[in-house]
């Protein structure tokens, strides 16, 4: 995948931050070296977060977050300060944007509060620096710059890159789990709401992280699933299937061959398969009339047969008997308040970065609300999860309690 090619979820997010006027804007212009956000000296030019997915080097590929003033006033100015929360959520790298001619003030503590809550990786970027008859000597995650002037904007950017360092994803989908040579059969089923003329992300993501580690992929239908693994001179690794046709794949797959699905991985790939493992056992314990959230990290346009407005509802009243209560998401939106729900179940988050996830999870768990994402609770429903785990030893133990 070439470095334009990079998705969303896999990007580092750099974030900048700061009151209004404290020249967030104009920094991001002079670090992406592109006019990326309207500047201006009225207060408040910023009234929704801008985004540029590119190339920083000496990083990589990155997403770029220019954000409103966390000081805006009014009510307008509320729900921008709310959306610039929502971009904190996601940020792996922070950059703290002040005005030198000015003292840190409430706004800078706040955020710098919220940040290291986060622990997330900061600098604080002293703008305006060219104002200034004589820079100070920085300390440790400081450093003194000017937009307008292009001053110390490079060594800002190291600085950014070091930080960056310390938040790759080193981890993988599914080549851990392969040896060089393997052969792995993935079922892709075709439906009404498969996208034309391609297959959909999480696939292509495993297709070449299996690939990348000198692996065989196959790839069929459930239809031809059968016939394929008739057609191969030895058993594959393991089958990875799509969440949707779990029972029908699990028939089709001899018990000597591992079974899983892209959501598991994808759940393992973000860092919370244990957490949705245990969330799998709330499905057991549904009522009439409670509240759940179905989200999905994507914004894609909901169709008949769409598996989160309708194939998991159905699911889940199938499972239970049951009818509970749905709220569903999408993109960006995620409920801050779940004190009135009883479950979240989430698709697997591949539109979505690791830290995002990992704070969707942390606010479910926080907020007592177990979560369980689209693979691993349609395997629970099907009575496959524990063969669907069985390439996670560490996780199997856990089935006890589901």
């Amino acid at each position: 995948m070439s470095l334009n090619e990079t998705t969303s979820g896999e990007r580092i997010h750099i974030g900048f931050f700061g009151r209004r006027n404290a020249g967030k804007s104009s920094l991001v212009n002079a670090v992406t070296g592109q006019s990326l956000s309207v500047v201006s000296d009225v207060k408040g030019t910023t009234t929704d977060p801008v985004k540029k997915a590119m190339e920083l080097l000496p990083i990589g590929p990155v997403m770029i977050i220019d954000t409103p003033g966390f000081d805006d006033e009014g009510d307008l100015g509320q729900l921008r300060v709310e959306k610039t929360k929502e971009i904190l959520a996601k940020t792996n790298v922070a950059v703290l944007v002040t005005d030198s001619a000015a003292a840190m003030g409430e706004t800078e503590e706040v955020l710098l509060s919220v940040i290291r809550e986060k622990n997330l990786p900061y600098i604080i970027a002293h703008n305006k620096a060219d104002l200034l008859s004589e820079i100070p000597q920085p300390e440790d995650k400081e450093i003194w710059v000017s937009a307008k002037e292009k001053l110390y904007i490079h060594e800002l950017k190291e600085k950014i890159g070091s930080l960056a360092k310390t938040k790759e994803n080193n981890r993988r989908i599914v080549a851990d789990l392969l040896t060089p040579g393997d052969i792995v059969v993935l079922v892709t089923p075709i439906d009404d709401s498969a996208p034309k003329g391609r297959i959909i992300l999480p696939q292509q993501q495993t297709l070449r992280d299996i690939l990348d580690a000198g692996c065989t992929a196959m790839v069929c239908q459930d239809t031809e699933l059968p016939s394929t693994l008739s057609a191969l001179a030895k058993p594959p690794r393991m089958v990875i299937t799509d969440s949707q046709a779990f029972g029908r794949v699990s028939k089709m797959v001899p018990e000597n061959i591992p079974l899983t699905s892209f959501s598991i991985l994808f759940a393992r790939y973000k860092g919370n398969l244990v957490q949705q493992v245990k969330g799998a056992a709330r499905l057991s314990g549904l009522r009439d009339g409670d509240r759940i959230v179905i989200a999905e990290g994507c914004t894609h346009h909901r169709q008949c047969g769409d598996i989160g407005s309708v194939k998991i509802p159905a699911w889940i009243e199938k499972f239970t008997d049951v009818k509970p209560e749905y709220t569903f998401t999408s993109g960006g939106e995620f409920p801050s308040d779940l004190s009135a729900y009883k479950l979240v179940v989430h698709c697997g988050g591949c539109m979505l970065n690791e830290t995002e996830m990992k704070h969707r999870i942390r606010t479910s768990v926080d907020a007592g609300v177990p979560v369980v994402n689209y693979g691993v609770a349609i395997a629970h429903m099907h009575g496959i999860l524990r063969r669907s785990l069985e390439l996670f030893p560490e996780v199997l133990s856990l089935l006890d309690e589901v």
